[in-house]
């Protein structure tokens, strides 16, 4: 921790916290300033904030503006060298070095038993090399508490997962984990920083429920550290919005979804995708970006990106004013006038995600008839109860893609939909099975994570350029300048390197290096789910304008049926390597056959509606289950789902249509 600190008394509540209540935690004016390069960064720039007891408060923004450095702040652990004002009070101890009450041995004690963590990564927390019974141990005191934890938080089997490595267990197992380490010390305080960001859909409605079933039962406060406004409304009491570093905004999270009083919220909400979203135009996007810390911000920090800004705005911070009961805005403008945007700067008729043409009878861009992908695994990583060293990721999956049609790939993780898509690309061979795609140019894939995907040490001209073969110089020089246009990219982008890129510049070059020769299948493996609400949807926005304008057929793999619906012309959903449901994208939404389709439809966190998770994991592709591998986590299954004679395919003939894999419920 850092040094600096002024002497500011902590408030006995703050805007928007429910009267009458003594927080367990306040922060007080918090100003935070790092040193990078010689620059001044300001991570934070004047948050004032009290956490009543048993209260769960969603902290929500863009990257960039300020959410962990605030959770890293409740938890006393910002980085050495830290520059600090203000003051941050847990549990009665101060957390900043130079209070008046600061005591180093204290901090430790309130961390051991008044604090809990819960972060986005929990392989990075996590200790590779130990057993999860004994990490939880360390934490618990003794075998028997750790065993009631991992009972608690609803890991099956908890007797044989102690014994496993955090290697071994899913991503939301291993999340299960950290939040019974987390609340080992019966905390007074929970900071979740994005604990479901790199779930399925599924596993983050089970982990959300766990959070809020946690707070009932031990009453700690939680702060959820999120950039989805829907994750927080599912579980959060009051939600505060960040923007460069300040609140813009603060209170009851219904309230503040219903009529938010602040520009940048309302951005939020009309940048964030549902299941109502509109596909007959684009998506509404918030332009621009977070302001970077180390910029002065003399005015209101959001005036670039404001419709209702003016030279007001322009000339101080906003002062946090009362909008209504526990409401408040850092805004000048009225909460009316906040509610105008609506009808300002709609989103252009041209849709995002156009219908195939009808009557195509040409061939398909992509022809998969009854591919199967099975891995050899090395007989080290096995247990007794793995199947013979042999993992089917692909179990005859049979699926056509027309010319300019976009195909979603959805399901949770292990259902095979990355490895189909490298299986189209050519990298990997199927197993058996026929393979065809069309068109002169290979298939090119837009990665997850743009940033590991592009090489580092070359700049954006030389990374799309490589892909431009034969012509001079000049030519290729023109063809970069050219895409980079057609990306959205500002022409002296071509000197930059990787590393100097924000995400959503990232995600645009590697679009860019895909498209610069036309190719005639793109496939997309999770290209927005990194990404903040308001660059997805631009992301996603610029997918559909580079299918139109290069004729292009899109093969999209996501966990999120919202992306899915507005993307994608058809989706085709998938469990355990094979398609169990597939059909017109709306179609699939609003009429889902497969009960599979139904819980990922039901899991997705939506405003106003609550969330139902789905229960157990998807069973191990070493070892799938007999008969309908969905059958052990299936509300309507019957005994003949089980019969290992059972080979479950999807009805009705290739195309179009409403298809199913499910004995008991059939398309029509």
């Amino acid at each position: 921790m850092g040094s600096t600190a002024s002497t500011v008394a902590a408030p006995a509540t703050s805007p928007g916290m429910p009267p009458n209540h003594d927080p367990v935690a306040t922060v007080a004016d918090l100003r935070v300033t790092f040193s990078r390069n010689g620059r001044d960064i300001h991570a934070l720039r004047g948050v004032s904030l009290a956490i009543a007891p048993g209260e769960i408060v969603g902290l929500v923004g863009e990257s960039g503006s300020g959410k962990s450095v605030l959770g890293f702040s409740l938890l006393g652990l910002l980085a050495d060298g830290a520059r600090i004002r203000g003051s941050v009070r847990v549990a009665g101890s101060d957390m900043v070095p130079s209070m008046p009450g600061f005591d180093a041995r204290n901090l430790r004690k309130v961390r051991r038993l008044d604090l809990g963590a819960v972060f986005q990564d929990p392989m990075t927390s996590l200790n590779p090399t130990m057993r999860i019974g004994r990490q939880v141990e360390e934490a618990a005191g003794s075998a028997e508490e750790a065993l009631r934890l991992l009972t608690a938080v609803g890991i099956p089997d908890p007797k044989a997962r102690m014994r496993a490595y955090p290697h071994e267990l899913s991503g939301g197992l291993r999340q299960r984990v950290m939040i019974a380490i987390a609340i080992a010390g019966d905390p007074e305080l929970i900071i979740a920083d994005e604990p479901t960001t790199a779930l399925d859909v599924t596993v983050q409605a089970q982990v959300l429920r766990l959070l809020e079933r946690l707070r009932d039962e031990i009453g700690c406060s939680i702060v959820l550290i999120t950039h989805d406004l829907g994750v927080a409304a599912q579980i959060a009491d009051r939600i505060a919005v960040l923007y460069a570093g300040r609140i813009a905004e603060i209170g009851p999270t219904a309230a503040l979804l219903e009529s938010p009083a602040h520009p940048y919220t309302h951005g939020l909400l009309r940048s964030r995708l549902t299941l109502q979203t509109r596909r007959d135009r684009q998506l509404a996007a918030l332009s621009g970006s977070v302001p970077s810390a180390a910029a002065p911000l003399p005015g209101c920090a959001f005036v670039p990106r404001c419709a209702l800004a003016d030279d007001d705005c322009a000339k101080a911070p906003p002062d946090p004013v009362a909008v209504a009961p526990q409401r408040v805005s850092a805004c000048l403008r009225p909460a009316a006038r906040v509610a105008e945007l609506d009808a300002v700067a709609a989103p252009d008729e041209a849709p995002s995600a156009p219908a195939r043409q009808q009557g195509e009878t040409s061939e398909p861009a992509v022809d998969l008839r009854e591919v199967t992908k099975t891995f050899t695994v090395a007989r080290r990583w096995l247990d007794r109860t793995d199947g013979g060293g042999k993992l089917h990721a692909l179990r005859g999956v049979s699926v056509q893609v027309g010319h300019g049609e976009s195909v979603a790939l959805v399901g949770e993780s292990g259902s095979g939909k990355s490895t189909l898509l490298r299986v189209i690309a050519g990298l990997e061979k199927a197993t058996s099975g026929q393979v065809t795609v069309s068109g002169d140019q290979r298939p090119q894939m837009v990665f997850q994570d743009a940033g590991a995907s592009l090489t580092p040490w070359l700049s954006v001209g030389e990374i799309i350029g490589e892909r431009v073969k034969g012509g001079t110089r000049r030519e290729r020089a023109t063809a970069v300048a050219e895409v980079l246009e057609r990306v959205g990219l500002a022409p002296d982008i071509v000197k930059a390197r990787a590393g100097q890129l924000s995400g959503g510049q990232r995600q645009r070059v590697a679009l860019a290096r895909a498209t610069v020769i036309p190719p005639a299948v793109l496939l997309c493996d999770e290209p927005t789910s990194a990404l903040d609400v308001s660059l997805a949807a631009s992301v996603l926005n610029l997918i559909g304008q580079l299918r139109r304008s290069l004729h292009m057929s899109v093969v999209f793999v996501t966990h999120d049926l919202a992306v899915a619906r507005v993307v994608a012309d058809r989706i085709a959903v998938m469990y355990l390597g094979r398609i169990v449901e597939i059909g017109p994208a709306d179609q699939v939404i609003t009429q889902p056959t497969h009960p599979y389709t139904q819980a990922l439809v039901d899991s997705i966190p939506d405003l106003g509606r609550e969330l139902r998770s789905l229960a157990g994991e998807p069973a191990s592709p070493l070892a799938p289950p007999p008969g309908c591998a969905f059958h052990p986590r299936c509300p309507i299954a019957v005994d003949a789902c089980a019969d290992p004679r059972l080979d479950v395919r999807l009805e009705g003939r290739p195309g179009g249509e409403h298809r199913v894999a499910c004995i008991e419920r059939r398309a029509h």
